[in-house]
Parts: C-alpha cells; structure tokens; sequence
C-alpha cells in the first residue's frame, strides 16, 4: 500500500517555486548550527519566509499569516524538509502553540497586536510551563500573578524551557486565585521578555542542542514582582487552562509534522561508510534485518504525524490521534536508539569528525531518546489522555483542546 500523497498540478507549480526560491535562500553554514553567526542566518532566513507568508502559511493573511491551503503547507514542509529544517528554522514555540492559542482565544485587538510579529519571524517566543512544582501536572503551578490596577505582578520560577539565544517574549499560565478550584484558577499571559524582574539562567543537562537549532538547551527563569500590562491577558481572568488546552493539544502531537524517514535514510547510509573488515556489514543478513526493523519504528512514526498535520490542516475531528503519536515517538526512540547502537556499535556514540561524518547527529539522537521521554508530556501522560479520549474508566469521553476559532 502506498502512504505518499499524490499533489495536484498547482501542488507541483507551487514546489517548483518554493524549491528555487530555498535553493537561493537558505543559508550555507559551517560548524555549530547553533553558533552566534549561524543563528542569525536562520533567524533571517525565517524573517524572508514570513514576510513571502510561508512561516505560518495557513494563518490569517490579517495576521501575518499566509492565508494558504493545506495544499500549499504540505509542499512548504516537504521542501524545508529537504534541507533538513523546520518551520520556523529555530527554535520559537510562540509560532506553532502560543499564537495558535492567540488566534483561538484572543481578542481582535491582541490578534492584530501580537501575532504578526510572530507568524512573520520577527519576534521569537518562548513557552514557560514547566515549574519546580509542576511539570506534567501543569495545573498545579504556584507562579502567581496578581492583580495590581492595570498590570499582573507575577513571582514564580520557570524550568527546563527550552532556547538557546534568547527570546522576545515568554507565554505561561500563572496562579491567579489561590483559593480557587483547580483548573479555574489559572490565567494565560503573554509577556515580553525584557521587564524588569525576570531573570534568565542557562541550564546543563544531558541533551546539548545538537539535533535542532537551539532546541536542546535548557533555563531557568525567574520572576519577582515582575508587572506585565493587563492587555496582555488572553482569555479572560482564571481562564487560563481553556487557553492552554489548545496549545497542550498542539504540543502532545495534534499538530503532526511532514519529514522524511531520516534516521533510516541516516543510519543505512552510515552502515555504507563503514569500513569493511572482510564483508560489508550490508551483505549480513542479521543487520539488513536490523535495519528493516529501523524502518518499521520510523515509518510508522512518520505516518502518524503526516496523518496528523493533514487532519489538524484540514480542521478533521480529532481526539486520541495527537497523544497516540506522541506516546509512539517517545518509546519508538528508545527502541530505534538500541537498534542503531545494535547496528553502529561505538560509531554511534562518537562526535568527532575523524569517525562521524553526521557531526554527532546520532550521539545526539541516543541522548535525547532518554530526555526526550519527559518533555511536551510524559509517556505516562499520553496514555491517561489516550485513555480518557476513548471513554475508558469515564462515564463520558474527554474532548481534544480547540486548535482553530
């Protein structure tokens, strides 16, 4: 059976220019994607695609978006792909959950204030969930934000948020009525990076950054008395969690991606290079086993997020399907790391040039196989909201968070 999605002849006129256009476009960079001088070519390179309307092709033109059709946003996906990006090419959550969650529950006057900057990448955004008191329970934060005439004073810590170069604003939901029953009291802010008060330290972990750009890094942030303008509640007050629902949703997979099978394609052109002590390990029977096996847990991780992207795009019903590919993801890592151990062997843990042409893609990979279980929802979390989408152990099943107006 063949998976692959026929394209119609606008689809093909539209990749023919879009591929000439990133040929021209995206930037040739050297050593460290991450580094001072090659972040800002992708930073620029992300400015160009939204002034054309292709960093948030299917958002409202009004808004800084492109005003295009799923079609059109599968050919753009497909075709940074191909250059081993995605869209936006850095790291900035604010372009994929925090103005999804704008756009669905802010007013005109924040729509029009806030989201152009982010769907034109002119502005990176970061999202704050994750506290020392609470992760995967995100409800239970104790960062409070308080009412002071027109602004919020908020005080709280923030950890393991993610970006390496800095952002221009932060989205997070805050405590705003201590005494009120969970889930209604908790509001939604967006709130620009540079107040007095805040204070951003990095974090050293396990995972470096290698696999993406900026997204392996880790900080602390720390708010005391911090006054963000009360314009910048979305939502409404002790709303907070209806907001986050949406971008929740996002995060644990609703939104699917469109990407190659690359770890097969990465691993089998790997085992090509190796040397050969007597047969190539290619003609083992045992390793072309191995990697059929690769090409199974990558694939159907593959399927699951194009099915995704089509049905979030498209504006399908959805309900288990985003934490199904999560929950996949997250423990079809881990196996497809021991495999590429199993066939790689020490190769797959060097990140030295001399041995690994890849620049540590796969000692980055195996890694955050072992992180990667945490973030966006652990794989705990995926199966209770799995669960609870299918009706088992409720008397009604749980509805998936609003993704468009």
């Amino acid at each position: 059976m063949d998976f692959e999605p026929a394209y119609t002849p606008e689809q093909r006129a539209f990749r023919a220019e879009v591929r000439a256009w990133l040929d021209d476009h995206v930037p040739h960079v050297e050593g460290d994607q991450d580094s001072d001088e090659n972040y800002a070519k992708y930073r620029q390179l992300g400015r160009d695609l939204g002034e054309r309307g292709w960093l948030r092709p299917t958002a409202p033109v009004e808004y800084g978006g492109g005003g295009l059709s799923v079609d059109h946003a599968i050919v753009l996906a497909e075709e940074m792909d191909r250059h081993d990006l995605t869209s936006p090419p850095y790291y900035d959550s604010g372009g994929s959950l925090g103005g999804a969650s704008i756009l669905v529950w802010g007013s005109e006057e924040q729509k029009r204030r806030l989201l152009p900057p982010i769907f034109r990448g002119e502005t990176v955004t970061w999202q704050l969930l994750t506290g020392p008191e609470a992760g995967s329970d995100l409800a239970s934060t104790e960062t409070d934000a308080m009412r002071d005439g027109d602004e919020y004073v908020i005080n709280g810590t923030k950890v393991f948020i993610g970006g390496s170069h800095g952002a221009d604003s932060f989205w997070t939901i805050c405590r705003t009525d201590r005494e009120g029953a969970r889930h209604q009291n908790v509001s939604w802010f967006m709130i620009p990076s540079d107040l007095p008060g805040i204070t951003v330290e990095r974090m050293y972990l396990l995972s470096d950054g290698r696999e993406g750009i900026g997204r392996g890094y880790k900080n602390t942030i720390y708010f005391d008395n911090a006054r963000v303008p009360a314009e910048n509640l979305v939502g409404g007050e002790n709303n907070g969690w209806k907001v986050a629902s949406t971008h929740l949703e996002l995060e644990h997979g609703s939104g699917g991606r469109i990407a190659r099978n690359v770890w097969f394609e990465r691993t089998r052109d790997r085992l090509r290079s190796l040397p050969a002590n007597g047969a190539h390990p290619l003609e083992d029977a045992e390793t072309r086993g191995l990697l059929a096996d690769l090409f199974m847990e990558t694939e159907v991780q593959r399927l699951f997020e194009l099915r995704n992207f089509w049905m979030n795009r498209t504006h399908q019903d959805m309900s288990y399907e985003g934490p199904q590919a999560s929950y996949y993801r997250k423990m079809s890592g881990l196996r497809a790391s021991q495999i590429m151990l199993e066939l790689l062997g020490p190769y797959a843990q060097l990140n030295d040039a001399e041995f690994d042409p890849t620049g540590g893609r796969f000692d980055s990979y195996l890694r955050n196989a072992i992180v990667s279980l945490h973030p966006g929802g652990t794989a705990d979390i995926q199966k209770v909201i799995m669960a609870r989408r299918i009706g088992i152990g409720r008397g009604e099943r749980e509805r998936a968070g609003r993704t468009v107006e």
